[in-house]
């Protein structure tokens, strides 16, 4: 049996989601905050990761929140702040991800969950998305205590699953994600989201290149 680990921040859910809360509170810049959000969110898990100083997903996420609104200039309140945090435990999933979970469990893989995410908030996200049922279980970094792309993630993760990691593969929107999995020998689906992102110079490249969950599946089925 192939295990599949799907990213779920960029792959799974959509962090854009966030969008329209944001417009409520600093209007037409919502697109600009949520991608400098998004951005300083991975910079500090990277960082924490390469100075072995770990502190959880949410908490990278709360402070790259407040650099964010010092860096664009907005006076957030507290409650504004607080309630945005909680719009991140509600993010809705990319149109492709029900349907395309659920022809694939018809198909001789196992689907997990596979995040830097904490596991309550990773729980209740996939709950509120309609996708929990859908997976055969979470694997969160916090256990491990570090981030993408450290390598023994990936190993975990082949741990967990039960199958050599040659026989898993990732499915992630994130090029550092991909790098790191083909790196430690997994196989690695690059979903190619926006075609205007371009995936990295590197020797470690995605096994498949897609741009959505269909590809995905055809992909699968002459495979598994």
């Amino acid at each position: 049996m192939t295990s599949l680990a799907f990213d779920v921040y960029g792959t799974l859910i959509d962090t854009a989601g966030v969008t329209g809360r944001l417009k409520e509170i600093v209007g037409e810049r919502a697109s600009e905050f949520s991608s400098h959000w998004r951005s300083k969110q991975l910079e500090y898990t990277w960082r924490y990761g390469l100075m072995r100083q770990y502190r959880d997903f949410r908490t990278c996420t709360r402070q790259a929140l407040d650099w964010t609104c010092d860096a664009l200039g907005f006076q957030i309140k507290e409650q504004d702040r607080l309630d945005l945090m909680q719009a991140y435990l509600e993010l809705p999933p990319f149109h492709d991800v029900i349907d395309g979970l659920n022809q694939l469990r018809s198909m001789d893989v196992a689907m997990y969950a596979f995040s830097n995410g904490v596991p309550e908030d990773l729980d209740r996200l996939l709950d509120r998305a309609g996708l929990k049922p859908l997976l055969d279980g979470i694997v969160s970094f916090d256990e491990l205590k570090n981030f993408k792309p450290d390598p023994s993630l990936y190993h975990n993760f082949a741990k967990r699953s039960g199958d050599d990691i040659k026989a898993c593969c990732l499915v992630s929107s994130n090029g550092f994600d991909v790098c790191g999995a083909v790196s430690a020998g997994m196989r690695a689906f690059w979903l190619q989201r926006d075609p205007s992102i371009q995936f990295d110079h590197w020797e470690f490249q995605p096994t498949w290149t897609v741009s959505g969950f269909e590809h995905i599946i055809g992909i699968l089925e002459k495979s598994v």
